[in-house]
């Protein structure tokens, strides 16, 4: 019996967009959603409790940095990510795989696994398919990743193929080593570069191998947003229509309504607690730099026309000075806003797309923001 079930409930008439729901262990979340990333069991400055004020229905923590601090065993001894982090809804675990390749100054990638080293002591350390699933399992997330091998931008077509190959016999060895298929949903990541035919022979890999959801992998690693937007619009189609499809690492506003309107279900990104650490956030009129000078004595909210908490007790200046006193606080009320701002997004996208208005709101949204559609948009 799989973990979790979903049910397409709308596709839009005038593009690929979906209305679904996924149920969980621990949670029903409503798609597509945009899941705030606590890498280590935390989403940076925020609590649990604010996290389900805000609405957040499920979050992402990170395998590899839970597997070096503080470890799956006291992880698992505690009952578990849900009870450790004290989070009710719904988790997924990355594999750790992007870390291990991202992260060290110095690995070597082989059939078995990935050796490298620590980046916080400097051991040397191995982790390949069955370790990650170990871990995964341990942590006890109701979404779990297959360890995969994301190749970098730009890539020649030889190292390319040569990695998806690899990923597709990684993910049998995934799946092969998953001992909790009726606790935790094991996905997939498709692989494959910027190339259409790779992508397409990634897909086809995998889903003969019928995860209960799909991942598209390598996106958003350095490559211009119209190739982004096209290998996402032609690899979507390919994946099952009945299973959820998850676009990793991505979480900008517009990456946003342009992955759903791809057919996208699922995403994460660490991007608006990162940029909330800097000062700056989201508004209905595009990205607002608190620390500026000029907010000194700007006494009005961080965005009028938003009813979070932080909008509707604090001012400009006031989080600008709590900023620019290095005060934790003021980047608490950023973070807060901006994870606000993104899975309130979410939900006017949802209604939207029940109502076969997406393109409308996107069309409002951008004008507001002061993006601009190009040729690539659909």
């Amino acid at each position: 019996m799989s973990a979790i079930s979903f049910q397409l409930l709308k596709v839009s008439r005038d593009s690929m967009a979906r209305r679904g729901r996924l149920r969980l262990p621990h949670a029903v979340v409503e798609t597509p959603i945009f899941m705030p990333v606590g890498t280590q069991a935390t989403v940076k400055t925020l609590s649990p409790e604010e996290l389900q004020d805000i609405g957040a229905q499920i979050v992402l923590s990170n395998t590899y940095h839970l597997h070096l601090r503080p470890g799956e065993d006291i992880v698992k001894e505690a009952g578990g990510l849900h009870h450790f982090m004290n989070w009710p809804r719904g988790i997924l675990t990355d594999s750790g795989g992007f870390q291990v390749f991202s992260l060290s100054t110095l690995r070597k990638i082989s059939e078995e696994g990935v050796e490298f080293r620590s980046h916080i002591s400097g051991e040397k350390l191995f982790l390949g398919p069955e370790d990650s699933i170990r871990v995964q399992n341990a942590l006890g997330a109701d979404i779990i990743m297959a360890f995969d091998e994301c190749p970098p931008y730009p890539a020649d077509d030889d190292y390319v193929l040569n990695s998806l190959k690899r990923t597709t016999r990684w993910a049998k060895r995934s799946l092969a080593a998953h001992k909790r298929q009726d606790e935790q949903a094991l996905f997939g990541i498709v692989q494959g570069g910027m190339n259409k035919e790779m992508r397409k022979l990634a897909a086809e890999e995998l889903v003969e191998l019928d995860f209960p959801g799909y991942a598209v992998g390598g996106l958003s690693v350095g490559e211009p947003k119209p190739l982004m937007y096209d290998i996402l619009a032609y690899t979507t189609p390919l994946l099952p229509a009945d299973k959820p499809r998850y676009l990793m690492g991505v979480g900008s506003p517009d990456d946003l309504f342009e992955g759903v309107l791809r057919g996208v279900d699922m995403f994460d990104c660490v991007l608006p607690t990162r940029i909330a650490r800097n000062g700056t956030v989201f508004t209905k009129h595009g990205k607002l730099v608190v620390r500026n000078a000029k907010y000194a004595r700007d006494f009005r909210p961080l965005d009028e026309s938003c009813d979070c908490y932080v909008c509707k007790n604090y001012s400009r200046a006031y989080i600008r000075h709590l900023i620019k006193a290095e005060e934790t606080f003021g980047i608490r009320l950023t973070s807060y806003h901006n994870v606000y701002f993104l899975v309130r997004l979410m939900q006017k996208i949802r209604v939207a797309i029940e109502e076969d208005t997406l393109l409308a709101l996107r069309h409002t949204f951008y004008h507001d923001y002061g993006y601009q559609l190009n040729d690539q948009e659909v």
